[in-house]
């Protein structure tokens, strides 16, 4: 199989880190674990501003209509044998729409195949119905659409019917996420003595880039939970971005058992993960999130906020806890009631669980066959 791969709001070689740009590389690396051969097409962003005018909106769909004029020509001067058999686009909502490859697909006779699309009815009017219309289009021209948080499929089934829709659970290479996974006490002895942690407390770990907007508003709440949290923790928070002053603020009240550790390369992440008792994350507005399959890789029990398709990743009171989403006094009763519980059990459970359903061989196989039927076809 040859695909084309398209990530409208960030490509997968961008070089700021993010859940989606971690998203796209899995995808890619699972494409081609299926036997794919796939290529970046184009690496031109589509997301769009705050609050766009329509203006800059048809200048966003211009720009890629000229790139699917550009794309059409290169592939259609290609031998067949050198051409996609499959166009292959991740992360489609109204902010960041997808005007090359539905032209392109049209053009070259091949399959179109979406990765997280998403519809919000609400926008066909407003600030946004432009490129809701956009998206929309797309997203009605998709041969298949690989559902990754499962709540997509009520606004996406009225579109295209239920048949193009495919479950495709978030998933991770966990041979390589989890190779030479460190020893417990060793990991939390060395960030103890790195960060002056006492590892005598319960550790509660949060990873998550500090940006405006809905991981700040998980910050605060989690800040806000920890406040009422009746018993001594330490929080260890490994992040970082333009909203750290902002995060630092939130968590100034208990500043003595916060520690900012950064951004972690992965070995260090893992580390944390493995080092720590529980992971706690409000998840506002997330589709699933990756830091908590992540930590159900390493066997670290969560506790988080049931947004979006985090349910799918969270199995409540088997492999974590889910909160109801906006209740920090929840959340935080949450947190005391999973420090009380058997947590090397339930993260054991956590891990049993990702290596079931939440492996890039899982995925690769479902990809596989949906995109070689259709290829055939």
């Amino acid at each position: 199989m040859r695909i084309a791969f398209y990530a409208p709001l960030k490509p997968p070689d961008h070089p700021v880190p993010s859940g989606d740009r971690t998203v796209a590389r899995l995808l890619i690396a699972a494409l081609k674990r299926a036997g794919a051969e796939v290529e970046i097409a184009s690496r031109i962003r589509a997301r769009l501003a705050a609050a766009p005018d329509e203006a800059e909106q048809r200048a966003l769909a211009a720009k890629g209509e000229a790139a699917a004029r550009r794309l059409i020509a290169k592939y259609r001067a290609r031998p067949k044998r050198a051409r996609p058999q499959a166009w292959f686009s991740y992360h489609l909502y109204y902010k960041a729409v997808d005007w090359i490859g539905p032209k392109v697909a049209e053009a070259l006779g091949i399959p179109y195949f979406l990765a997280e699309a998403s519809h919000a009815p609400k926008r066909a009017e407003g600030a946004y119905a432009f490129s809701h219309a956009g998206a929309e289009a797309a997203i009605r021209r998709a041969d298949a659409i690989f559902c990754l948080n499962p709540i997509d499929r009520e606004c996406l089934t009225p579109l295209v019917g239920k048949r193009r829709l495919i479950d495709l659970p978030p998933f991770l290479d966990l041979a390589r996420f989890t190779a030479d996974l460190p020893d417990r006490a060793r990991a939390r002895a060395t960030l103890a003595r790195a960060h002056g942690i006492d590892a005598d407390q319960p550790w509660l770990l949060a990873v998550g880039m500090m940006r405006k907007g809905d991981k700040l508003a998980s910050y605060r709440e989690l800040a806000g939970a920890l406040q009422h949290l009746d018993r001594r923790w330490q929080l260890l928070i490994a992040g970082d971005g333009e909203a750290r002053a902002d995060v630092a603020r939130a968590m100034k009240p208990m500043a003595g058992g916060v520690f900012l550790l950064g951004v972690l390369p992965l070995a260090r992440l893992r580390d944390a993960y493995v080092a720590s008792d529980l992971l706690v994350w409000p998840a506002v507005n997330e589709a699933f999130g990756m830091a908590l399959l992540e930590a159900q890789a390493c066997g670290l029990p969560a506790v988080a906020g049931a947004w979006g398709g985090v349910p799918s990743i969270i199995a409540d009171g088997k492999t974590g806890w889910l909160s109801k989403p906006g209740d920090s006094t929840g959340f935080c009763a949450d947190i005391d009631f999973a420090l009380d519980a058997d947590l090397a059990a339930i993260g054991r459970a956590a891990r049993a669980k990702a290596l079931k359903q939440h492996d890039i061989a899982v995925a690769a196989t479902i990809l596989q066959t949906a995109i070689a039927r259709k290829i055939a076809r």
